[in-house]
């Protein structure tokens, strides 16, 4: 299948050089045929307001609103659509796009992909449930999930730079990242062509692998050895401060949050009925609100039940800041040392689980989200991870990621203190897997850095080494 840069170059060459009118209309229809099975000819884009979770306030967006500025105290802000019933499109090559009715998105781009969700036999089996399902995003051909970061930050990817206007166009995006986000970042704006500067940890840098080079539209600096996600979000943020930079916004931005609403929407039209719990393992607890969320709007849709999944999320010992607030009964974080922090999240095997400053307490934050659906928080020891990786891939025949793994053992435990019984109806969101396949079936490509620096950076120093990216 030809993407869309290449059916332009190919008309163009086959009217520069075609013998008579009638091949070169045929040939025209074509590819208009072409770009209408993949929904490119009709895209429209998304109908939308925006609505504070902390005043109930509805107004427009301005093209990247992130916050509402009438609001005195942190919130988050929901789009509320203009379709309330969720109207899944058909078609090849849509991916995450079948789901464009609650995505808040302006065009379509290249190359989609979108979570798989599937009735579990081998794992279900194992644990004594009849109703498991896994929501599966990663690399695993045999059941059609083709996402090539294997990580289902590519659905925040997707629609967050779908979200991009024409009068953002000029701008550089800027990404924070512990690793699988800036992987699935830098994939989807190399295909799309979409200037992109990428914050990484130095010691996560191992996460940015891929299977061919990326287009010179991205762009990578880093924190030093011995820095931790936080550093690299500060970094972005200095950065965001200079012209012609436009920051992605992390869980405020709401393309990010419904990007990764997504595997609730394909559990949820798979099983047609929301599930009793959902499983994930969380470092900001975004992939969480957004389930929850979604959920909201499959009541409020009607035909999916009235109730509530119960989010059982999961931290990887020792770093479990979301967790020991949670055990007290916390809407703030506990105190954490900035030096204890660091050192615990080197110390475990999910670091991509490792954000020292999530969106936990404000309106609309993962505490609330805990709160409306009677969930919980679980913790989850590297020991234990291993165990549930290896269980998985041994029950259902593929690797996933640690992050994943931490999940899967959080289920495990749910089981055996008779939390989850046999016949609920469970979503398990795997939210990367298939990367060993993957990675011995092609040849992979290392994303480098342009420039490492030290935590004590100062502003100018940024902004003088990044006018020699340039």
């Amino acid at each position: 299948m030809l993407n869309k840069l290449e059916k332009y170059s190919v008309a163009r060459r086959f009217f520069e050089i075609g013998k008579d009118i009638y091949s070169r209309y045929v040939y025209f229809f074509y590819l208009c045929a072409e770009f209408a099975k993949q929904g490119k000819m009709t895209f429209a884009p998304t109908k939308y307001r925006l609505q504070t979770v902390a005043s109930g306030r509805v107004f427009d967006d301005q093209g990247w609103t992130l916050d509402d500025p009438q609001c005195d105290k942190p919130s988050l802000v929901r789009p509320v659509y203009g379709n309330k019933q969720l109207n899944v499109k058909e078609g090849s090559g849509l991916g995450l796009y079948r789901f464009a009715d609650w995505l808040p998105v302006k065009t379509m781009l290249d190359n989609p992909s979108e979570p798989i969700t599937y009735k579990s036999e081998g794992l279900a089996k194992r644990l004594g449930l009849n109703s498991l399902y896994v929501t599966f995003n990663g690399w695993w051909p045999e059941r059609n999930a083709r996402m090539s970061t294997c990580s289902f930050k590519e659905m925040e990817a997707y629609s967050v730079c779908a979200r991009l206007g024409n009068d953002l166009k000029d701008k550089t995006l800027v990404v924070a990242s512990a690793g699988n986000t800036a992987r699935a970042f830098a994939k989807v704006c190399s295909d799309n062509g979409i200037p992109l500067l990428l914050c990484v940890p130095q010691d996560n840098t191992t996460a940015l692998w891929f299977d061919k080079p990326l287009n010179d539209c991205v762009k990578l600096i880093t924190t030093e050895s011995g820095s931790d996600y936080f550093d690299a979000i500060n970094l972005s943020n200095v950065v965001c401060e200079l012209d012609g930079y436009l920051a992605e916004g992390g869980a405020k931005n709401i393309a990010r949050r419904d990007g990764m609403g997504t595997t609730m929407l394909s559990a949820t039209t798979f099983i047609g009925r929301t599930p009793d719990f959902y499983f994930q393992a969380v470092g900001s607890g975004t992939g969480a609100i957004a389930a929850w969320e979604a959920n909201l709007r499959f009541i409020a849709d009607g035909r999916f039940g009235p109730d509530k999944a119960r989010l059982m999320v999961s931290q990887n010992k020792p770093f479990v800041p979301m967790y020991d607030a949670w055990r007290v009964g916390s809407r703030a974080l506990l105190p954490y040392d900035a030096g204890q922090a660091r050192k615990d999240a080197a110390e475990i095997c999910a670091p991509v689980l490792s954000n020292r400053k999530p969106p936990y307490g404000l309106a609309g934050g993962l505490y609330d989200a805990l709160i409306d659906t009677n969930g919980d928080i679980f913790a989850v020891s590297n020991a234990e991870a291993n165990a549930a990786k290896a269980l998985f891939e041994g029950t259902e025949g593929i690797d996933i990621y640690h992050a994943a793994a931490v999940a899967t053992a959080s289920l495990q435990q749910a089981v055996e203190k008779g939390v989850v019984k046999a016949d609920d109806v469970v979503m398990l969101n795997i939210t990367g897997g298939g990367e060993r396949r993957f990675q011995a079936e092609h040849e992979m490509h290392y994303l480098r850095p342009s420039h490492i620096f030290k935590i004590g950076f100062t502003k100018e120093e940024v902004e003088r080494v990044l006018a020699t990216m340039k």
